[in-house]
């Protein structure tokens, strides 16, 4: 860090404190040249991450839109906010560590049914009609059909035929 005085590379801290946001680091450094005190703000980088749609539009991840989406599948469900917020906070990391910065609705979707899933039963049936968009009723019994036999599988221990 230059220092804005005298342009000496050399400083040491005094003081850090993170700032208001959660991604900011406010420091209070001295030029270890001139001895004049300055302060420094930094901030961790973020990349933006662009979903891509199944009509090949892109638009900017929005980890609000994500959860008002599990919101409306989890509505009148023993799920509480905090709940949400977790799965919500899982699935923007796992987006951010994998260093991409495109990820696919498609790929996106899946990643909420899985939590979903293991949450509630009811919210995961939810969303994956409205994510799934079923085509007609024969679509969704046979997507019941297929989770009624890993719930059979997840409760027995046992593929049951």
């Amino acid at each position: 860090m230059k220092c804005p005085f005298c342009g000496n590379a050399d400083s040491k801290v005094l003081d850090s404190r993170n700032s208001d946001e959660s991604n900011v680091i406010r420091r209070r450094r001295e030029c270890l040249g001139c001895n004049k005190r300055y302060t420094t703000y930094e901030a961790i980088e973020t990349m933006p991450i662009l979903v891509v749609k199944s009509d090949g539009t892109r638009q900017a991840f929005d980890a609000n839109k994500l959860k008002r989406g599990i919101l409306r599948a989890c509505e009148k469900r023993p799920i509480s906010m905090a709940q949400i917020d977790i799965v919500v906070s899982d699935i923007q990391k796992n987006i951010q560590n994998t260093l991409d910065q495109e990820i696919t609705s498609k790929d996106l979707g899946e990643m909420v049914m899985e939590r979903l899933k293991v949450l509630d039963d009811v919210a995961y049936v939810r969303f994956a009609s409205v994510y799934r968009k079923f085509a007609d009723l024969t679509h969704f019994v046979s997507f019941l059909e297929e989770f009624k036999h890993d719930i059979n599988t997840k409760v027995d221990g046992t593929k049951s035929e």
